[in-house]
């Protein structure tokens, strides 16, 4: 039990790890000031947002980073990169210096290099702990990434709705704040060991809660983020935004309370079966009996009840791809990889269709100021990083609808 809590706190600090490091979200909210400070153009506006967005393309650096440093150096690095990236440019917008044009270009492309680097912490920590259930880890812990624009606009309407320059100030503290709390989870994770198939079905009852309790955490920040237009109020709601992002440290008390339920059940049904049967040759027998029985018919409820069901171990699925057999869950050579036809879909896919939605977001200061909402361009970056999020978290669905359709079904057939 010990470990599967471990395992659960290594979750919850992935999610606060992306709820705060999706740092290039709140651009817009402080790129006119940018603009302003440097007296640049828009076009040279727009190339500082590639900047740091094509700090992105250097991320394998990470993974190649993991191959000699520990995983809590890499977060490490990423927090001090970042730093370092949105520090100077802070200082700038605050003209305490001056730098020229090709710096300020450098330091933003240092500053997205760094949101890759957070990405492949989380990557890394959900693969290796939810070998069965990763597509729900990782898709659940890279949704809350799209909430950092709503968040960081929260904390600055509860500093000081009035500055603009704030933004690059938490963007520079607020990660390096989270890497030193998530580091006590990090440096305890668990030691690697096949699951029973209990303790599967239990993950994903826990993932289902989890991506209700990040659906209610997205409507929250959608909906009653545009009442903070005043510093008091911001306040309130940061308060109720913080508590929940904490309650998924909570979390790991479902595998406790679920384990003490059944001990509880397993030992009034055997009170009450034993009362009247129970013979001193058989009794450890009929205990243990009474006890599979009852587990087992837990388990069959369980699975009807929530429509979850355990997948098979990843590790033991195989794929033939290109006349080449490859199991899910190892790792691949890059050679392989450029020659799957997989890989260059997803690439493209990527490249195409990942830039439309970058392109908006990094130019919505200049689109809301033009149509006269220069006031209200928080709230927009609001609007659209909470939809990003509930984009990202749909992800998901395929993992839970087709099981739990099939699973209802085939309860249905049962009765």
């Amino acid at each position: 039990m010990t470990g599967q809590s471990t395992k659960w706190m290594i979750v919850a600090a992935a999610i606060w790890i992306q709820a705060f490091t999706g740092t290039n979200l709140d651009f817009s909210s402080y790129s006119s000031h940018l603009k302003s400070v440097l007296e640049i153009s828009q076009v040279q506006l727009n190339y500082l947002s590639v900047a740091s967005d094509l700090g992105k393309a250097l991320g394998w650096c990470s993974g190649v980073s993991l191959l000699y440093l520990p995983l809590w150096t890499v977060m490490f690095i990423a927090a001090l990169v970042g730093f370092f990236g949105y520090g100077l440019q802070w200082l700038v917008l605050q003209r305490l210096i001056s730098l020229p044009y090709a710096l300020v270009f450098l330091l933003c492309l240092l500053a997205g290099w760094s949101i890759c680097w957070f990405n492949t912490v989380c990557f890394v920590l959900c693969i290796k702990n939810f070998s069965t259930n990763r597509a729900l880890a990782l898709s659940l812990t890279l949704s809350f990434n799209g909430l950092s624009g709503a968040l960081y606009t929260l904390v600055a309407n509860a500093i000081n709705p009035k500055s603009d320059t704030l933004y690059l100030f938490l963007n520079a503290m607020v990660p390096l704040i989270i890497s030193s709390v998530a580091i006590i989870p990090v440096i305890r994770e668990p030691p690697l060991k096949p699951l029973p198939a209990k303790v599967t079905r239990c993950e994903s009852l826990v993932f289902l809660c989890l991506y209700i309790l990040a659906a209610i955490t997205g409507l929250y920040l959608l909906f009653l983020n545009f009442l903070s237009t005043n510093a008091p109020r911001a306040r309130f709601l940061l308060v109720g935004a913080i508590f929940l992002l904490t309650l998924p440290f909570c979390l790991p008390g479902i595998p406790y309370a679920r384990h003490l339920a059944r001990r509880n059940i397993h030992f009034s049904s055997s009170s009450n079966n034993l009362s009247f049967h129970m013979d001193d040759n058989n009794e450890p027998e009929l205990y243990e009996e009474l006890i599979e029985r009852d587990d087992s018919m837990l388990d069959d409820v369980t699975d009807i009840m929530f429509g979850v069901v355990a997948k098979e171990d990843c590790l033991g699925k195989v794929i033939e791809k290109d006349t080449a057999a490859m199991m899910l869950g190892e790792e691949h050579p890059a050679r392989l990889l450029v020659r799957s036809s997989d890989f260059w879909l997803y690439y493209i896919t990527y490249f195409c269709g990942g830039t439309i939605g970058l392109v908006y977001s990094n130019n919505l200061g200049q689109i809301s100021q033009s149509l006269g909402y220069a006031s209200q361009t928080s709230s927009l970056v609001t609007l659209y990083s909470s939809c990003s999020f509930f984009g990202r978290l749909l992800s998901a669905a395929p993992d839970f609808l087709p099981r739990s359709i099939s699973r209802g079904l085939g309860g249905l057939r049962l009765l």
